[in-house]
């Protein structure tokens, strides 16, 4: 176990990771399963990340330290989670990425598991773009595993599926999601899985024909959505500490 050399992260990012964890337990993206990182905020390589426990019950005491090999820091030697490497492994690949979450998404798993592919319905999802990857835990893992990211190879080729997009699927399991921020990558997440609901009850409709949006609409859909982050996230957070309702 590596050694932590470096200044401890800001509590108010520890702060918001707690309350990403709780808001996406309170929106039922995650339940007593899945997880949420992010970057430290002045240690290159390392990333914060609860320790294996369900996000609605997440506080700052449970946040701990990992290397970028998936790895607790230091003496910590509490339970981590098993597929830590699906964020170790996104945060080497892509530098841009600042924080990264896993969930079992109820609404996105049929589009893990069919031929229709996860597209964006409204201008909430143009994050999803219109390729939407789905990673094939065979092609790596064989035929028997149980479907879990457990090693770093896993996570590198579930990184290298998604790729440069916002949102991988993962068959038979999940998604991740990935953002430049927590407010962003909570969005996300949470946007995903509203999209995939309304998909399907748009896919049931008429004679199944959908208009999507197309690569414009999607692209200056994100860019004006970036601008407002805020105003989602600080609601959500106040709802999922208790300061309002």
């Amino acid at each position: 176990m590596a050694a932590a050399k470096h200044a401890p992260a800001d509590p108010a990012l520890i702060d918001d990771l707690v309350a990403a964890n709780r808001i996406l337990s309170n929106e039922g993206v995650v339940d007593g399963f899945g997880h949420v990182s992010v970057r430290h905020d002045t240690a290159e390589g390392v990333f914060l990340l609860a320790r294996s426990m369900a996000p609605g019950l997440v506080t700052a005491g449970d946040i701990m330290e990992y290397g970028s090999d998936g790895e607790p820091l230091g003496d910590d030697r509490r339970t981590a989670y098993v597929e830590r490497f699906i964020h170790s492994e996104i945060y080497q690949a892509l530098p841009q990425v600042r924080a990264v979450v896993h969930s079992h998404s109820p609404a996105v798993i049929p589009f893990g598991v069919t031929a229709a592919k996860l597209r964006p319905i409204y201008h909430m999802s143009s994050f999803l773009g219109s390729d939407v990857p789905v990673f094939e835990i065979r092609e790596t893992g064989g035929e028997a595993t149980d479907m879990l990211i457990r090693t770093p190879e896993l996570g590198a080729a579930l990184a290298q599926s998604l790729g440069q997009g916002s949102v991988a699927l993962m068959r038979g399991h999940g998604n991740v999601v990935v953002g430049g921020s927590l407010p962003e990558v909570v969005f996300r997440a949470i946007y995903t899985e509203a999209n995939a609901r309304l998909q399907a009850d748009a896919l049931r409709l008429g004679d199944g024909s959908v208009t999507y949006l197309n690569d414009g609409e999607a692209a200056a859909a994100t860019a004006t959505n970036a601008r407002v982050l805020s105003r989602a996230w600080e609601l959500w957070k106040a709802a999922a500490l208790g300061r309002i309702g």
